[in-house]
């Protein structure tokens, strides 16, 4: 970065001309009747209602009642309509809208092809030539119609896509928005009649939720993209704690491609990207046997979808440098090798390249592979024959199973709204979703909202019965909370409970709102609630890693895995400022210091792509729930037993949390374990490890305790109960200045390397903000 280096001229002239541009917004959709029109009339309206000309031009889905109501007093500059086969068309009549020049143009249909004899082929290239004469626009696209994703789709669903636009489509936007709806929803509406009367064969719930992992994961790569240069400006380097990229160091050896394998499998069920690398001698010609290994390894790496390069290496020293240098310069999150097969005295002679990586590097996870197959064998998840589907259905249930049936029967539905932050609308969105089901005649009432002074949320209580709240004393000031018992007494249909993961005053029935939501759930009342990405408990070391900001307030990703529905409410980073700016978040008084912190540009472009990768993996996890075949990543096939060591040092935590996102990605058990050594435990060191326990059980793991009399039998300890466990992946942490002084003063990482070789053993980095430069102060909300 070289901020006081002149502007060629070119730049200069680069940056005039973006001054004369309109402005690009492309309100993407996973499929039709997302909503995408509804939110580009009511962006224009409220442009509008600020002072600016705003014109409507095309909109499909005219009939619509929410639709209409959106246009309210704008404009409508008509189009030029022409029939294809008996289907009207509509193209922009680009004569009056140049003669017009209005600040602002709606028109739907990005994809759409234009008549022949029009002035441009397409409507992208009408929208382009509006842009180039200084109007603005704001259009809308299906994730199907972008060239990238057609061919996809089509795999998928078997749908047919006639109108595409060029992949590179959405870098052209200023600003790109997701307007996310679930297949529940989707198939209401089509059931209610607000779609049209035409509904396509592959409008099923399982395409549909392809079509939307699809959306959330190739929106979360532009982000990503954004993300980077961001951080390329700021002069940051290595990992953002979003995204995975992972990276595997091969030799051309037979266990070469069983490495690239792994890395791969690892990648795909992580959503990451996969980059493959080799160590060479310039100067030495690799043997027939190598350079046949080679060839297999480039192919198999193509095949997977990976990138191979191969890198100059003189001294088998530099290994550990140049392998850390790579990673960083490649924003990797995790490196995947092989266990060293060398013996202790050869690691003495020679030096153990694993030992010397594991000084070296901060921020960046090891994954030591093992060759299981020289053990046991691989295991294999067992298909589900169809025999073993019919036994199931036919099978009778127990007492206890009819039970648990009975009470899922009786339990009310949950849907969540979730955010990448403040103020992006989950608020306002769960309102007008409980007026437009209080019209439908579904009985639905507010338990709890915080509207913060907005009055725009404040507005879109309508007519919504609002059950008042709960006073209680707390410390001479009197509290407010929402009042459970009274939603209990009332029993609506549908109750709206706003910020999942409040904490409750003390003294109250639970300590937590998601408790009391439960409480609700269980009596057969539906709930609608709110949170934000930051507040999802295994993402607490990732955000932190990100903002630089602890969050004290969670809600257990058990919540997320139980709703019904989840949905994400999606919002620009530059668009969120702005509205931080204007005061429609916070107070005047605390717009400054939230705009330097938490809503610091770079934290907003990353919380939105750790949110919208997060329910895309949801949304995968739950069509592999329906069917193992559906799941876009594949399904995992091989049976996993994670085993987590950890020490009471204050980096416990991320390793637990990493542990239960491996594991719950894996479908696999996972238990956490502390080898204490000595007398018994001071009152201090018992506190933290009831924390830890606690923490674990919250997560869905099992907790264990044991007690050993020397360091020298920690090791053995842990290796002996991952054996007892079953264990086919050891965690531990990488080493703690602070908590495992004695563990690394007998050198227990090293040992579990030499002992561990038939598991595959992940090191934990510790994070390390000081590798990334500029990182703002650590602070706690």
């Amino acid at each position: 970065m070289e901020p006081f280096k002149r502007k060629s001229a070119e730049e200069i002239l680069a940056s005039i001309m973006k001054l004369r541009q309109g402005r690009l917004n492309i309100l993407v959709g996973a499929f039709s009747g997302s909503g995408k029109t509804y939110h580009m009339l009511q962006e224009g309206l409220g442009l509008k209602e600020q002072g600016l000309d705003v014109v409507i031009c095309t909109v499909s889905a005219m009939q619509r009642p929410e639709v209409i109501r959106q246009i309210g007093d704008m404009e409508i500059i008509p189009g030029i309509r022409w029939f294809n086969n008996d289907e009207e068309r509509e193209d922009l009549d680009m004569n009056q809208l140049i003669e017009r020049r209005p600040e602002v143009v709606l028109a739907d249909g990005l994809a759409h092809r234009n008549r022949k004899g029009a002035k441009f082929p397409t409507r992208l290239d009408d929208i382009q030539y509006l842009l180039g004469h200084g109007i603005s626009v704001i259009t809308t696209v299906n994730i199907y119609e972008l060239e990238d994703a057609t061919e996809v789709a089509r795999q998928w669903t078997g749908m047919k896509v006639e109108e595409t636009v060029p992949a590179h489509t959405l870098e052209l936007a200023d600003e790109v928005r997701l307007i996310d709806v679930t297949p529940e929803t989707l198939l209401e509406r089509a059931f209610d009649g607000q779609l049209s009367n035409q509904i396509p064969d592959w409008y099923k719930r399982g395409n549909l939720a392809k079509l939307r992992e699809l959306a959330l994961r190739m929106v979360a790569g532009g982000v990503n993209g954004a993300l980077e240069k961001h951080r390329e400006d700021q002069g940051l380097v290595g990992s953002s704690g979003v995204a995975e990229r992972i990276l595997v160091s091969v030799q051309y050896h037979w266990n070469g491609s069983i490495y690239v394998r792994r890395g791969q499998q690892v990648a795909k069920r992580l959503g990451g990207d996969l980059r493959v690398v080799s160590f060479v001698h310039p100067k030495k010609s690799l043997s027939n046997e190598a350079a046949a290994f080679r060839t297999s390894i480039i192919r198999l790496t193509e095949k997977v979808n990976g990138i191979f390069e191969e890198i100059p290496l003189y001294s088998r020293r530099e290994l550990p440098g140049k392998l850390m240098q790579d990673a960083v310069s490649h924003n990797v999150s995790r490196i995947v090798m092989g266990h060293s097969r060398q013996s202790p005295w050869q690691d003495f002679w020679k030096g153990n390249i694993a030992y010397r990586l594991l000084k070296k590097i901060r921020n960046i996870d090891l994954l030591f592979v093992a060759d299981r197959t020289e053990r046991e064998g691989e295991r294999i998840l067992p298909a589900r024959s169809q025999s073993e589907e019919q036994r199931g259905r036919y099978r009778r249930l127990s007492e206890t199973e009819v039970e648990a049936q009975i009470g899922r029967i009786r339990r009310g539905k949950c849907k969540i709204y979730i955010g990448a932050a403040p103020g992006v609308g989950k608020t306002y969105t769960m309102l007008r979703e409980g007026n437009d089901l209080l019209a439908k005649g579904v009985d639905v009432v507010i338990g709890l909202i915080e509207t913060h002074g907005r009055k725009e949320t404040l507005a879109q209580v309508g007519s919504l019965t609002v059950i008042p709240r709960m006073q209680r004393s707390y410390r001479g000031t009197v509290l407010e909370e929402m009042d459970v018992e009274a939603v209990l007494r009332r029993k609506p249909e549908v109750v709206l409970v706003d910020e999942l993961a409040h904490t409750n005053i003390p003294g109250s029935e639970n300590r937590k709102r998601y408790e009391d939501v439960l409480t609700i759930l269980e009596s057969g009342i539906s709930v609608i609630s709110t949170m934000n990405v930051q507040h999802l408990e295994s993402l607490n070391d990732a955000v932190e890693q990100i903002t630089g900001i602890r969050v004290r307030e969670t809600v257990p990703d058990s919540m997320l895995h139980q709703a019904d529905e989840i949905q994400l409410i999606d919002v620009a980073p530059r668009a969120l400022q702005e509205r931080m700016k204007a005061g429609k978040i916070y107070a005047a008084d605390k717009v400054n210091e939230a705009l330097g912190r938490f809503f610091k540009l770079g934290n907003l472009i990353a919380l939105r792509e750790l949110a919208l990768r997060e329910l895309a993996d949801d949304v995968d996890e739950r069509l592999e729930s329906w069917d193992r075949r559906d799941s876009l990543r594949g399904p995992w096939r091989r049976e996993e037993m994670i085993f987590i060591g950890i020490t009471p040092g204050h980096h416990a935590e991320r390793l637990i949390r990493r542990g239960f996102r491996i594991a719950f990605r894996l479908k696999a058990k996972w238990f956490v374990v502390y080898v204490h050594v000595g007398p018994a435990m001071t009152e201090k060191t018992a506190a933290r490890m009831d924390a830890l326990r606690q923490l674990t059980v919250l997560l869905g793991g099992e907790f264990d305790l044991q007690y050993r009399h020397s360091d020298r039998q920690v090791a053995a300890s842990l290796l002996d109960m991952a054996e007892h466990r079953k264990a086919t992946q050891l965690i531990v942490g990488q080493s703690a200045r602070d908590g495992w002084k004695r563990w690394t003063r007998r050198s227990v990482v090293k040992t579990l390397l030499r002992d561990a070789r038939h598991l595959d053993v992940l090191v934990v980095s510790e994070f390390d903000p000081d590798i990334q430069l500029g990182e703002s102060k650590r602070i706690t909300m």
